[in-house]
């Protein structure tokens, strides 16, 4: 296996200045957490935006920003927006230590390391909010991961400065104006909870190109 791997972020880390706190450490604005970065620090080589099979949904609670948090669900119908980031297979198991507020390089991201070749679709690493490793196919010869929970549960609805990230990143990588932006994030489970559609239009028409 090449030693570069494609991460797949769904989430705030759509927005590359956001992402960049798990590349280089530091906080993003509106965000609870100081992270330590990555071992590697380098930025990716490459981004793409790219649609997968499955859905978006929001459920439990983020200890960075409030209300739900944002998981991929394999299973649904539809497509899930994602921004494919091309990195070392070191820096993406940092990347999901730190979002397990494990250590960059600990003992969880060695494992994560270990098993990525032999993804072939999901994989456990153990039963935490991100500990399930999903291979998304390949782009440009070079395998697609993300992290997600196995068992998403009861939709939650996502906080404010949550979704601007979110927004900023879906610009960013789809190009979307904000009616498709605001149409795809309502359509997620848990968004309908706590904004409705106009809501949401206010929001980011307020900052969908701006983060935070």
């Amino acid at each position: 296996m090449t030693n570069q791997v494609w991460y797949v972020a769904y989430g705030s880390n759509l927005a590359l200045a956001r992402f960049t706190c798990y590349l280089s450490g530091g906080q993003p604005p509106g965000g609870a957490r100081m992270y330590p970065g990555c071992r590697n620090p380098t930025a990716p080589a490459r981004s793409a935006g790219v649609l997968v099979p499955g859905g978006l949904a929001f459920a439990g609670a983020s200890k960075v920003w409030g209300g739900g948090s944002a998981f991929y669900n394999p299973a649904a119908d539809g497509e899930l927006a994602g921004r494919a980031y091309l990195l070392t297979a070191d820096q993406f198991a940092d990347v999901a230590a730190q979002e397990m507020w494990r250590e960059p390089g600990g003992a969880y991201a060695l494992a994560v390391a270990a098993v990525l070749p032999s993804v072939t679709t999901l994989h456990s690493v153990g039963d935490g909010r991100y500990e399930t490793v999903v291979r998304l196919g390949e782009l440009d010869g070079l395998p697609m991961y993300t992290i997600t929970h196995g068992t998403i549960g009861v939709p939650v609805a996502p906080a404010e400065s949550y979704l601007r990230w979110i927004a900023t990143g879906l610009v960013e990588a789809h190009g979307w104006d904000a009616e498709r932006v605001a149409s795809y994030l309502h359509a997620a489970p848990g968004v309908g909870l706590g904004w409705t559609l106009g809501a949401l239009m206010s929001l980011l028409d307020g900052g969908a190109g701006g983060g935070g």
